[in-house]
């Protein structure tokens, strides 16, 4: 096996601007598939750590309007979410807190520049039992209950978003009337949620002048109780108030579990990351057939060769073995090649993201696995290719292979 693939290295080394024509497409292909399945991968993982943030104990419930399932579609449902949702979720068994959030999009002035940006209403104290340590003030201090005229604000709005920095203290003119900036919260890395402004939810309704409608609720279950069970109880409750038939879908709400809404990520991420892949997939079977048709034309320009290894005893096996190394060889160098193009197109597209769009969410994850994986997938690519081929450099005879011309 080492004098076969000592002869085969050796014979690729002589072909040096074929082999790397050749390769062209397998490295091409390879870079696209490496690059893509690490940052789907980076970012699944970055989902994932966000819903461990966010903890498993929690509960979605969302507006819905027709296909729409949003925030914004609490406002465009026929029956909007309200704090009457709000109160029959707290009554439901293993429901340890429930809070409604409302979320607008406003007109926002600070030094004369304006700015639309997101506003998050909560009520202060529910917000805190119910998120936890899900984010930290690095300058100044949390927001309360009693604090109607007073917002915490994200990192980017504080350091980014305006011209110039807004510091603890300074008045923010939302819809025309002020706020004092009493909080600013650390970097999150996701970037609505540092470029968004956190305020009071009976100061944003004033705001708005919309008394009852909230955009999604939580509801935290309590510890030791199924949170499965409470999210269907949660679900048939508020079928009951709003008149749905309890046999079908909800209508104008969905339930969610933080388990459901990971795993609903998830599969939309697998899906567009198998149409990625697959599309990029198509070089690799380009590839393929560049390797197949160089050691087709190996072959007949080696008949004489091959009928000289004959003639002195090489075996088929040995013939076909020399002929399958080499074009595993193209695979595994135009492989490695393009694992490492691609390493750095998904290293690229993690700075550009983070430096450009401030968020943390697209991650290359380029683990071994990946790496091995699309070694071993190269070199059997190559392999096949050059199947066909070996097998018909195998088969030649001996005297008709010396008489070719």
């Amino acid at each position: 096996m080492k004098a076969h693939f000592s002869l085969a290295f050796n014979n690729l080394r002589r072909r040096k601007l074929r082999s790397w024509l050749t390769m062209i497409g397998i490295f091409i292909g390879i870079a696209a598939v490496v690059a893509l399945i690490s940052l789907g991968q980076g970012l699944q993982n970055a989902i994932s750590e966000q819903f461990e943030t966010l903890g498993a104990d929690k509960i979605t419930i969302i507006g819905k309007a027709g296909f729409i399932v949003s925030p914004i579609a609490s406002e465009l449902s026929s029956k909007p979410l309200t704090e009457k949702d709000v109160e029959i979720i707290e009554k439901i068994q293993g429901v340890k807190i429930a809070s409604g959030f409302l979320i607008k999009s406003l007109e926002v002035e600070f030094k004369k520049e304006k700015k639309d940006v997101l506003i998050s209403g909560i009520e202060p104290d529910e917000y805190q039992k119910m998120f936890e340590g899900t984010y930290e003030i690095y300058n100044g201090k949390d927001l309360k209950s009693k604090d109607k005229s007073k917002i915490i604000i994200g990192y980017n709005t504080a350091n980014k978003d305006f011209e110039k920095k807004i510091i603890i203290g300074n008045k923010l003119v939302i819809s025309g009337k002020d706020f004092e900036v009493i909080g600013i919260m650390e970097k999150i890395g996701s970037p609505p949620d540092d470029s968004s402004i956190i305020i009071n939810i009976n100061s944003l309704r004033e705001l708005t002048n919309e008394p009852e409608i909230i955009s999604m609720i939580f509801a935290k279950v309590k510890i030791g109780i199924e949170v499965e069970e409470v999210a269907e109880n949660i679900e048939k409750d508020l079928k009951k108030y709003r008149n749905e038939k309890l046999k079908e879908p909800p209508k104008t709400f969905s339930v969610s579990t933080s388990e459901q809404l990971l795993e609903t990520f998830g599969n939309i991420l697998g899906v567009v990351q198998a149409v990625l892949v697959g599309i990029a997939a198509i070089s690799l079977l380009v590839g393929g057939i560049g390797i197949m048709n160089t050691m087709y034309t190996a072959v007949i320009e080696r008949t004489k060769e091959i009928g000289t290894m004959k003639a002195v005893g090489a075996k088929n096996s040995d013939i076909l073995f020399i002929f399958l190394f080499e074009s595993g060889l193209l695979g595994l160098v135009g492989g490695a090649i393009g694992i490492g193009i691609g390493i750095g197109l998904s290293k690229g597209a993690e700075y550009l993201a983070t430096m450009a769009l401030g968020t943390n969410l697209l991650q290359a994850d380029t683990g071994m696995t990946l790496i091995g994986g699309a070694l071993m997938f190269s070199f059997l690519i190559g392999a096949a290719s050059g199947v066909l081929p070996a097998m018909q450099a195998a088969k030649l005879k001996p005297a008709d292979a010396l008489r070719y011309e």
